[in-house]
């Protein structure tokens, strides 16, 4: 039996479905199941009142790597009063060997929980069988994803009654229990994956940023003319500060209507599609075909998970990181800073666009973002070796999603979105207007306009992109007035502008949250290269559009 200050590690390799166990047994909204590689980067604990301990989440161990989520993994587990050896059924053979292999659990109590039970549960019945009999520990089976009261109840048991692992010296014969194999497809092609996987990627973006844009295009002039114009004409009697604060150009109800109404449905939407791709198991084949291809620019196919995430939002993606290798993690972090547009800036970017009468501008807007993001990447880093990295060869299994799942990842999206992220540009916006009711914005205007020349801009664009350094959304600010400034620029200096508002650094809480991470050092240079490439980039840009 445990005792209640007992703490309860889940221990296994990447995939196995140790999150979703974790949220089965803890009720927890963090953690739910993800179809993918990776999901989790840090520990997670929770209380379990039934057993009076603590249930601790453990990111997927990977052999000879040097992650960071691996090395927390094996210090946590070392650590632990009980561990909980997690191991798919399709892949129970190879998986509990390495983990016996290579985690010292001398000193620890252990059980077994072994998922994936719907997808050969007589079979894998069958194993857990000998599991008991050759460890002597107790084994449970379970299909962690949909995880009920009778299979959390047998999991909690055995728990209770973790022992100590017997030594036994007859292994368990793989070929009398062969693993379950994901299906093939057009992914694992040398020449069709990488294809199919770029294509999913873009639509992973493209529908739903299109269908944002429709709904923000429709929507913008009705709530103009039935709720913000009346607004305004009601605020001609306030105090000076206060229309300024809230309904002149800068004002926190008339700017902030921008950015919730271009912003609020790519975040919804964005993190629908991201979601299906996780659950599905999409994710992780799209990583795995654009392996040998990410080489060449100093990442390999686990770098593009972060990558991904970036595009919901960069602070996550850096933290996502902690799942690279050593000597690729600074690289993806570039790629992150300066190629992965957060659902705030694509909202942002695409609220300039269309207000400036050139939404058709976005998409390639989008792509150049990626490539250059990509080129940036292979101007600062080397190419990946081939021995560089773990590189990934297991499939992952393809399945439906779960409403559950994807109603809590979607939650999540939408709960910082309103928790944090609107906040944010609320006082952005105060701050923006604050500064020009005291003449301070005019000043910092003339001061640093007249650089933006170089790039065929007017000075006035100054604001905005000075915003955008603060925060991306911060790019609204040139929204101010209805538009006024954008609507009078050619085509080309509205890409330009957005262009450079986007590269030239990453957000400065995303700077603060590499620091953190890596270092003033490597957070330094990451916005001293950005800061290069995008200058250069945007000046050769400026020389063909504008």
């Amino acid at each position: 039996m445990i005792s209640p200050s007992s703490s309860i590690v889940l221990a296994g390799l990447e995939s196995v479905g140790k999150s979703a166990l974790f949220r089965g047994l803890t009720g927890e909204a963090f953690g739910d199941e993800a179809n993918f590689r990776g999901s989790t980067v840090v520990c997670r604990k929770c209380h379990v009142a039934e057993c009076g301990c603590d249930v601790v989440d453990t990111p997927g161990i990977r052999l000879r790597d040097d992650a960071e989520t691996t090395r927390t993994a094996l210090a946590t587990v070392g650590r632990a009063d009980v561990v909980l050896l997690v191991a798919r059924g399709t892949h129970a053979v190879s998986e509990v060997e390495t983990l016996l292999k290579e985690l010292d659990l001398q000193q620890n109590r252990a059980a077994l929980a072994i998922t994936f039970k719907d997808k050969a549960p007589e079979r894998i019945e069958s194993l857990a069988q000998v599991y008991r009999e050759r460890l002597g520990i107790p084994v449970v089976v379970v299909n962690a994803r949909e995880l009920n009261v009778e299979g959390r109840t047998r999991v909690l048991e055995a728990i209770r009654n973790a022992t100590t692992i017997q030594v036994q010296e007859t292994p368990i014969r793989p070929e009398n229990h062969p693993p379950e194999q994901p299906s093939i497809t057009l992914f694992e092609s040398k020449h069709m994956g990488p294809i199919l996987a770029i294509a999913c990627m873009a639509l992973m973006f493209a529908l739903p940023v299109y269908a944002a844009f429709l709904f923000a295009n429709w929507a913008q002039p009705i709530v103009d003319e039935l709720a913000i114009t009346p607004l305004k004409a009601a605020a001609q009697n306030w105090p000076a500060l206060a229309q300024a604060l809230l309904t002149d150009g800068y004002g926190a109800i008339t700017l902030g209507w921008y950015s919730f109404l271009w912003a609020f449905p790519v975040v919804l939407l964005i993190s629908v599609t991201v979601a299906l791709t996780e659950e599905t198991g999409l994710k992780d084949r799209i990583t795995a075909a654009l392996d040998p291809w990410l080489r060449r620019i100093g990442l390999s196919g686990r770098d593009l998970i972060p990558i991904l995430t970036g595009f919901g939002c960069n602070v996550v993606a850096v933290f996502q990181s902690r799942s690279c290798s050593k000597c690729t993690r600074e690289a993806c972090v570039s790629m992150i800073g300066f190629g992965s547009a957060c659902s705030y800036q694509i909202g942002a970017s695409l609220s300039i666009f269309g207000s400036s009468g050139h939404a058709d501008l976005f998409f390639p807007y989008l792509i150049a973002l990626f490539v250059g993001g990509a080129l940036h990447t292979r101007l600062w880093h080397r190419s990946l070796a081939d021995a560089g990295a773990q590189p990934l060869h297991e499939r992952a299994f393809l399945q439906k999603p779960t409403l559950r799942a994807i109603r809590w990842r979607v939650k999540a999206a939408v709960g910082q979105f309103l928790k944090q992220a609107m906040p944010i540009f609320i006082l952005i916006c105060l701050a923006a207007a604050s500064l020009e009711h005291l003449g301070i914005l005019e000043g910092i205007t003339g001061a640093i306009g007249p650089l933006f020349s170089v790039f065929n801009l007017p000075r006035e664009v100054a604001p905005g992109i000075l915003f955008s350094i603060i925060r991306k959304d911060g790019l609204l600010t040139l929204n101010s007035a209805d538009g006024a400034l954008v609507s009078a620029l050619s085509g080309g200096q509205v890409f330009m502008l957005v262009w450079l508002a986007s590269t030239f650094t990453a957000c400065l809480v995303t700077l603060w949250t590499v620091r953190r991470e890596m270092g003033w050092r490597v957070a330094g240079r990451m916005a001293g290269q950005q800061a290069a490439t995008s200058v250069g980039s945007a000046w050769l840009i400026s020389q063909v559009v504008c």
